[in-house]
């Protein structure tokens, strides 16, 4: 899905002359990690074989072929392998965010189409994820299935462990999002509470051939936490993830199910997630295609195009929200009032995934870690002439909201203030959005069909 630069111009942006080539930057790095192009570029077919960067998958030498689709970007990247498998895939199943009104085109009736929920599992997700188990459990050691994983599978594949349920899962979840928590110490606990969860797919999925091609939201492509690893061995144990809830202090504010497991896991009591000796791991291949670096490059490549001096930050962005956008802040005026590291125009273009702790706010606003990001960097900018911050969800979605993140110049202090909006009281109840909203500077692509984390743009012209 090609998300068109025109629906990236915000109020402010509209009012530079150089932002329509802001935007068409945003856009280049969202193409680059398209997925169907994604699964185009790293698998060919070649008679009966495809290629893979993992080796040659020959799909004459299967009784069946299955394909299992799960993510946010799961439709468009069974779209890219369903032309490649052609007749000789046997059936499918897509589990995403995304409702269908009706069959999507390049979908065909093998295809089970399934919805859900995400950052919070649902009964819907519950239920596609029983049905889906309960056609793949009985594959064969001559059968292939081909599991397609993208951000958002966490939530959407939902099979709780025994004597844990739909409600503990979707308070523990509301919990570890709100908690400050990153998406290592968050997929931890998750992959402790779960069936299919840290290898517990490619148990199911055993004695078949597992190949799984990704599209990474994690910071180190780390395949164990990218959708909660479903068919990778899980390097974490019960005594870690007991770990993460001592660290936050969650110890009474999970459910009592949940505590139980976790406690009854490290004292040896319920079996560990498969590990990587464990025979179910015999015949996997995981892959990763694409990932945040790609998107990064992408932006990179259109901005030297369109004239400015780019450079990229090698480092992932982690940490609180509000000290990442101070800190981008403190850089874009450094690039604007020093010409470091390069004379105007300039862009830099990062990478990342912030937190926002909520656990001491009462009744918070409507926001994201996007949206958080831009709001904190907004005082910084202050008076500073053709300058814009940026950050954007490559999902379309920063948390709950239907923004993917938001547009900061140096007018914008000065436009909160003619308005009577004061930022750094909407900073302290987390309502990031409805500033934006007010200014018109929220970024609202839509879902992108895409997800390989976020995305920070720095310009100074």
């Amino acid at each position: 899905m090609t998300i068109p630069s025109t629906a990236l111009l915000t109020s402010s942006l509209k009012e530079k002359p150089w932002g329509e080539n802001v935007t068409r930057i945003m856009a280049a790095a969202l193409a680059a990690v398209d997925p169907t192009l994604v699964i185009q570029n790293n698998l060919s077919r070649e008679g009966n074989q495809i290629r893979t960067a993992g080796g040659m998958i020959d799909l004459a030498s299967y009784r069946e072929i299955h394909l299992l689709s799960i993510g946010k970007a799961a439709l468009p990247m069974a779209r890219g392998l369903i032309d490649l498998l052609g007749n000789q895939l046997t059936a499918g199943y897509i589990l995403t965010k995304q409702i269908f009104r009706q069959r999507p085109a390049g979908v065909d009736q093998r295809m089970k189409l399934y919805a859900g929920s995400h950052p919070i599992p649902d009964q819907d997700g519950l239920q596609a994820t029983a049905d889906i188990l309960a056609q793949l459990s009985s594959r064969e050691e001559d059968d292939l299935v081909i599991t397609l994983i993208s951000g958002g599978a966490s939530a959407l594949f939902t099979n709780p462990a025994q004597g844990i349920s739909l409600p503990d899962l979707q308070q523990t979840n509301q919990i570890l999002l709100s908690c400050g928590a990153d998406i290592h110490e968050i997929n931890t606990i998750r992959k402790h509470l779960s069936q299919v969860k840290g290898g517990g797919l490619a148990r199911v999925l055993h004695p078949a051939t597992i190949y799984t091609l990704i599209l990474s939201d994690v910071s180190d492509d780390q395949i164990d936490i990218i959708g909660s690893g479903p068919t990778a061995p899980d390097p974490t144990t019960f005594a870690d993830a007991l770990k993460v809830v001592e660290k936050y202090q969650l110890q009474d504010s999970l459910p009592g199910a949940v505590s139980q497991r976790l406690d009854q896991g490290r004292q040896g009591m319920i079996p560990e997630t498969p590990k990587p000796a464990e025979r179910y791991f015999s015949k996997v291949v995981n892959l990763i295609l694409a990932n945040n670096q790609q998107a990064v490059q992408g932006g990179a490549e259109q901005a030297r195009w369109e004239g400015f001096h780019t450079t990229t930050l090698p480092q992932f962005l982690t940490g609180a929200a509000s000290e990442v956008g101070e800190g981008l802040a403190r850089r874009l005026s450094q690039m604007a009032l020093n010409n470091q590291p390069f004379p105007c125009p300039s862009c830099l273009i990062a990478g990342g995934e912030t937190t926002v702790d909520l656990t001491n706010t009462k009744q918070p606003g409507e926001g994201g870690r996007n949206l958080e990001t831009a709001l904190s960097a907004l005082p910084g900018l202050d008076g500073l002439d053709n300058v814009a911050l940026i950050t954007l969800a490559t999902d379309g979605e920063d948390g709950p909201t239907d923004a993917a993140g938001a547009v900061v110049t140096g007018e914008s202090y000065q436009r909160c203030q003619q308005l009577g909006l004061n930022p750094e009281e909407y900073l302290l109840k987390h309502d990031s959005y409805s500033l934006f909203a007010y200014l018109d500077d929220l970024l609202l692509p839509g879902p992108t069909g895409t997800n390989v984390n976020d995305l920070y743009f720095l310009f100074t012209n």
